[in-house]
């Protein structure tokens, strides 16, 4: 596939796009700085997500857009950059001629309880809530929009570097945990993941998400 990755020099945006060369996947990896590492199907462009137009116009002729967008915590605007990321996608893509989409979610909005979210539990990180109210409202923007294929996939409520084991569980709206109750994931098998959920159709528009 030909796919337009947006993010692709972040710490979880470098994982999947290591992980979709080495499946073989042509990527456009777009960036505010539009360079990166030099990689046998890799081609870097400069491109702003939040404008839509220079989306649209870049995104013309792949097989599918993937974001793994994200806002520096406490340095830049959560909402700004993933609604607005959001909303560009989604403006940009149907002008493309594109119709899937892959975007990295929060965990925020998990459920840990019939109605109850994780951002809304006492314990979650006060430096992440921002983000993970952004999420939440990106996800219901998702959510209302019928003309494409998307894939908003959740990781475990931590996520942190460490190994490529290829074995995780996915779900869906709810939290998962482990027999110990912990919830997490590594960021090499979150991106195993989020690959996975770019070549599967039985991931079109809904949520899931990727913990141990």
């Amino acid at each position: 596939m030909k796919i337009l990755l947006f993010g692709a020099n972040g710490h979880i945006g470098s994982a999947i796009r290591d992980e979709l060369l080495a499946r073989g996947h042509e990527i456009t990896a777009a960036s505010r700085t539009g360079t990166g590492p030099d990689r046998h199907g890799l081609s870097w462009e400069a491109c702003d997500v939040l404008d839509a137009e220079a989306v649209a116009a870049l995104a013309k002729g792949h097989d599918a857009v993937a974001s793994a967008v994200g806002p520096k915590v406490g340095v830049e605007n959560d909402e700004k950059t993933i609604l607005g990321a959001a909303r560009s996608l989604i403006e940009a893509l149907p002008a493309a001629g594109v119709r899937r989409l892959v975007v990295l979610g929060g965990a925020g909005s998990l459920e840990v309880a019939p109605g109850v979210t994780l951002v809304s539990t006492p314990q979650f990180p006060a430096q992440w809530k921002a983000n993970a109210l952004a999420q939440s409202a990106a996800l219901d923007l998702y959510r209302t929009v019928g003309g494409l294929d998307w894939t908003f996939v959740s990781p475990a409520a931590l996520i942190e570097p460490g190994p490529r084991t290829g074995e995780f569980r996915v779900g869906g709206d709810q939290l998962l945990k482990d027999q110990e109750g912990k919830s997490r994931v590594s960021i090499a098998d979150y991106a195993v993941a989020f690959a996975d959920a770019i070549e599967d159709a039985r991931t079109f528009q809904r949520r899931i998400c990727v913990a141990y």
